[in-house]
């Protein structure tokens, strides 16, 4: 199944995004890993043909044990293609290699298929000692990136909001005196120069804030700038220090703010929530808010903990379970062939022992499956249309998340 990037759930892009950390963490002996791109609605028969001449031209390969492995991972790739007509409505890419675990001879063969989240208009076959992932990444490049700048004539923070991630620039400060008299100084004298300094402090704030947005790693991506600060120097700013015009057309919202620097930035974001609404950030940040607030009612409508949180999916309770990104948990479903009974052990350390019996009947003949608790519960929201939020650890909605145990849901009644 394909989906636009735009309506990929935070669930499945957090699983395409760890096949992609998995693959580029293997490495083949040699030229051995294929990279297969097929454009989409290719017909997979052209490709069938084109791997099959590979096949032959791998005969030429000096090392027996190379030739092996790269006819093996062709043979493969091609009984993958047979279940394709064609490619589907975004193309198809494929990932098939002899992995080493070890001394030569320990390599087994792995394969890949992913569904791009948008269509790919590329066609490549590449044989090579590692996975060639850099298109399906470019794919997940974040889409939504906002330039948001807090200011006043102490001090600036120059931030980048990148879907759910705030990355802070730079931080400067003025040196700027404030508004009382310097000994010896007449009042207008005073305020004369340091209204010279605040100039001079803006043109250099300018500078920065134009060399950090116009660089080209980001400009192309930035899709508006907010700027926030006490009272008119926002706007101060904006009218006299030379920020170049292509910053001030990209000015979606000027926020006014009891801060500056990287208290404002964050106080600009609460408060852009209207310019920002489509924003992973804001949509995990309303998420905790509204949890952290439904959990502290008279009647919390919430439940927190892997346990707590697994039987109320199983009980049909749960309405939208979160999970933290770097939650880390292995579920063990065991069943009985005995009674038929089933228990599910969540285990959040690699330190588990498991029984040996059923806990009912005190029969041996007992069933364990071991899944990845995202794969589990994946499974478990799908047999009972619930949906699955990923929270970004490293924001500190994330970190007062962690707190509550790392997991929990919205429940329906």
């Amino acid at each position: 199944m394909s989906h636009d990037i735009s309506t990929l759930h935070s669930h499945e892009t957090y699983k395409l995004k760890k096949t992609i950390r998995e693959l580029k963490s293997k490495t083949g002996r040699g030229t051995e890993l294929i990279s297969l791109y097929v454009p989409p609605k290719k017909r997979t028969s052209d490709i069938i043909s084109y791997l099959r001449e590979e096949y032959g031209t791998a005969t030429n390969i000096k090392s027996s044990i190379t030739k092996k492995n790269v006819q093996d991972a062709i043979t493969k790739t091609i009984e993958k293609l047979k279940s394709y007509a064609q490619a589907p409505d975004n193309g198809l890419i494929i990932f098939c290699g002899a992995i080493p675990h070890g001394a030569i001879g320990t390599e087994k063969l792995e394969i890949y298929v992913v569904i791009p989240p948008e269509p790919i208009n590329i066609n490549l076959y590449r044989c090579d000692n590692k996975f060639h992932v850099n298109h399906i990444e470019d794919l997940l490049g974040e889409k939504e990136v906002y330039g948001i700048v807090s200011i006043d004539v102490n001090d600036t923070a120059i931030s980048l909001l990148i879907g759910n991630k705030l990355k802070f620039l730079s931080t400067h400060t003025s040196g700027i005196a404030g508004k009382h008299r310097a000994g010896g100084q007449s009042a207008k004298r005073f305020e004369r120069l340091r209204e010279i300094d605040v100039h001079e402090y803006f043109k250099r704030i300018a500078k920065y804030v134009n060399e950090s947005f116009l660089d080209e790693l980001y400009w192309s991506r930035i899709s508006g700038i907010i700027l926030g600060g006490p009272g008119l120097t926002k706007k101060s700013f904006v009218d006299g220090s030379g920020l170049d015009y292509r910053i001030s057309d990209k000015i979606i919202g000027y926020v006014d703010t009891n801060y500056s620097g990287r208290e404002g930035v964050r106080e600009i974001l609460s408060k852009s929530e209207d310019l920002l609404k489509t924003t992973r950030y804001i949509t995990e940040k309303k998420l905790i808010d509204r949890f952290i607030k439904v959990a502290s009612g008279n009647r919390p409508n919430v439940t927190y903990g892997y346990n707590e949180t697994i039987t109320s999916l199983k009980e049909g309770k749960a309405e939208i379970v979160l999970l933290l990104d770097n939650f880390k948990a292995n579920v063990f479903t065991i069943t009985c062939n005995n009674c038929h009974s089933e228990k599910f052990i969540v285990s959040i350390t690699e330190d588990y022992s498991l029984p040996q019996t059923c806990n009912l009947c005190n029969n041996t003949q007992i069933k364990i499956i071991n899944q990845d608790i995202l794969d589990y519960l994946e499974q478990m929201c799908e047999l009972t249309g619930t949906k699955i939020e990923i929270i970004n650890s490293s924001q500190e909605y994330g970190d007062i998340f962690k707190k509550l145990g790392g997991i929990g849901a919205f429940l329906r009644y």
